[in-house]
């Protein structure tokens, strides 16, 4: 993939305008490429459809009940497939696909060209609604691939808003916002990736060419969502965290001290380790005495100590010390972000290093866009 300055256009060049598509089980993630360096006679050959993209995309962060442009995760002066331009991340829930499939319609995006790069599970599944309605085809690429390409590329590339890409967390169980310190993550090899979205999947990552899936699990941040649904009412993820922030999880869990009376100092257990997540539930006074707020705090608790637990067995298993935690079940999430960096430096005696990165669940979809390069080379 080419990554230098053009003055004049690439031949052989895509069509704009220039996008990748990530659809996931609960979000789908677009990332779209915005050139600013076109030639004059580009601006006129593009004209119409650079007009019809800013007016639809670029012109508000917010598109009907559920659609969102993340304004402040945007990359300015980025340097891709000759061109200079913008990088823009959009998202929106997968179950309002057919909305968006309309809109497309509606606004002519499937007359700019007739393939989409996209990977995710919903590449396939909605590959013939994608070409049967919008006539537009899909080139479904891996999404393990699309993920560790998407990440190497925005850390290799970019800062944003001044900060580094990758980062730890200082004094992760200070009661305050995340204190983050810069990780340089220029030659991280090897590392173990974890990708918390619906479902997680923990990938070890020894080279660029190389890397493999080592474990996961159904219980993700699908499982947290419909868990809290069911228990609390609320709607939407944003709506089950901040329900979680202002809840009591001890209300809910068992402890270790609430069986031993305190520390199991043989196994090195503090008192406040969860025994049993839920465990106090089977009491009908104790039921009663929780509220909404405890029992979504509770049950991100739970999702995120089994995450936890996983990635620390894997990295045990693979003898790798550094695990990138990344996906959006991770957006607006403080509290996991605190208990995974937590967890894997106390039960790992500070040999595991948990990192972050900005960009969050976006990486499939900027490896999705990446793939575009392929598609005009073969």
């Amino acid at each position: 993939m080419a990554t230098s300055d053009a003055t004049n256009s690439p031949q052989g060049r895509q069509p704009f305008p220039w996008y990748g598509i990530d659809i996931g089980g609960t979000l789908v993630k677009l990332v779209y490429f915005e050139p600013t360096s076109m030639t004059k006679q580009e601006v006129r050959d593009e004209e119409e459809s650079l007009k019809v993209i800013r007016e639809t995309l670029l012109s508000s962060i917010a598109y009907g009940q559920t659609g969102v442009r993340d304004a402040h995760l945007e990359i300015k002066g980025l340097k891709f497939n000759g061109y200079v331009g913008n990088m823009h991340f959009l998202r929106f829930p997968t179950h309002r696909m057919d909305s968006f499939i309309r809109m497309v319609k509606e606004k002519e995006f499937s007359t700019m060209h007739n393939i989409c790069h996209a990977t995710g599970g919903g590449a396939y599944k909605f590959e013939e609604k994608f070409l049967k309605e919008i006539n537009l085809r899909l080139n479904k690429l891996d999404e393990f691939q699309c993920l560790i390409k998407g990440i190497h590329f925005i850390d290799h590339n970019t800062e944003v808003n001044g900060r580094s890409e990758c980062f730890s967390l200082a004094q992760p169980l200070d009661p305050g916002g995340l204190k983050k310190e810069p990780y340089n993550f220029r030659n991280p090899y090897p590392y173990l990736v974890c990708n918390i979205g619906s479902g997680v999947s923990i990938m070890a990552v020894y080279s660029q060419q190389e890397c493999k899936r080592v474990s996961g699990t159904s219980l993700g941040g699908g499982t947290f969502l419909g868990l809290c649904c069911l228990l609390t009412g609320c709607e939407t993820f944003e709506e089950a965290i901040e329900l979680a922030t202002h809840g009591d999880s001890t209300k809910v869990d068992k402890l270790v001290r609430d069986i031993y009376g305190g520390d199991y100092k043989k196994f090195n257990l503090s008192g406040d380790t969860v025994a049993s997540s839920f465990g106090k539930m089977n009491q009908k006074e104790l039921r009663n005495a929780t509220t909404k707020e405890d029992l979504a705090k509770a049950t991100l608790v739970t999702i995120t100590n089994n995450i936890g637990s996983i990635v620390m067995n894997c990295a045990a298993r693979e003898n790798i010390d550094r695990a990138v935690f990344v996906g959006n079940f991770l957006r607006v999430n403080p509290i996991s972000m605190k208990l995974l960096a937590y967890a894997m430096d106390y039960w790992s005696g500070g040999s595991l290093k948990a990192l972050f990165l900005e960009h969050e669940g976006y990486f499939g979809a900027v490896g999705a866009l990446l793939g575009m390069s392929c598609a005009i080379d073969s």
